[in-house]
C-alpha cells in the first residue's frame, strides 16, 4: 500500500468500542483497543495515501452469542455475578431480536471503501446510531443509568 501510495484498511470494531457495558469486559476492552489502534495508525498512514476505516456495528442478528464463553464460577447461582449475568443475557437476547441484519454491516463497509474520502468511523445499525447519540448527549451519570436500565434491570 505504501509503494502504490493508496489503500484502505478496514477494522471491524463495535459500538462497544465507544462505551463499556456489563457482562462483557473482555470483549469491550478489545474493541476499545481496536479503536485506539485504528485512530493512531490513521495518523501514521495518511501521509502514504492509506486510509483507515473503523466499522462500529451495534447488535447484529448473527450467531455471535453461540460462540461466547462465560466463566463457570459466574454461572454458579451463589456467585455474586450470577444474577447480573443472567439479566444481561436475557436483555441481550431481547436486543438481538431487534438487531440489524448482517447486510447492514456489509453495506456500511461497501460505502466506506468506495467513498473517495472515507471518514474514520462508520456506525452500522439503528441501535448503534441511537446509543452513540445518547452517549454524546447525556452526562456520564445519565448514560450509566440508561445502560443499567437497558441491560441489567
Amino acid at each position: 500500500m505504501r509503494k502504490q501510495r493508496s489503500g484502505i484498511i478496514v477494522n471491524m470494531s463495535s459500538i462497544a468500542g465507544k462505551f463499556g457495558y456489563p457482562g462483557s469486559s473482555a470483549y469491550v476492552s478489545t474493541k476499545f483497543a481496536i479503536e485506539g489502534l485504528s485512530e493512531s495508525i490513521a495518523y501514521e498512514l495518511e501521509p502514504f495515501g492509506i486510509k483507515v476505516v473503523l466499522v462500529e456495528p451495534g447488535v447484529i442478528r448473527t450467531n455471535f452469542f453461540n460462540s461466547t464463553v462465560t466463566a463457570r464460577k459466574s454461572q454458579n447461582p451463589i456467585s455474586p455475578y450470577s444474577q447480573l449475568l443472567q439479566n444481561v443475557v436475557t436483555n441481550f437476547e431481547r436486543l438481538m431480536d431487534g438487531g440489524s441484519s448482517p447486510e447492514v454491516v456489509a453495506k456500511v463497509v461497501l460505502k466506506a471503501v468506495t467513498s473517495e474520502n472515507p471518514s474514520l468511523r462508520h456506525l452500522a445499525g439503528n441501535d448503534a446510531e441511537k446509543w452513540a447519540e445518547e452517549k454524546r448527549s447525556m452526562s456520564d451519570e445519565e448514560f450509566y443509568k440508561m445502560m443499567t436500565q437497558t441491560l441489567i434491570k
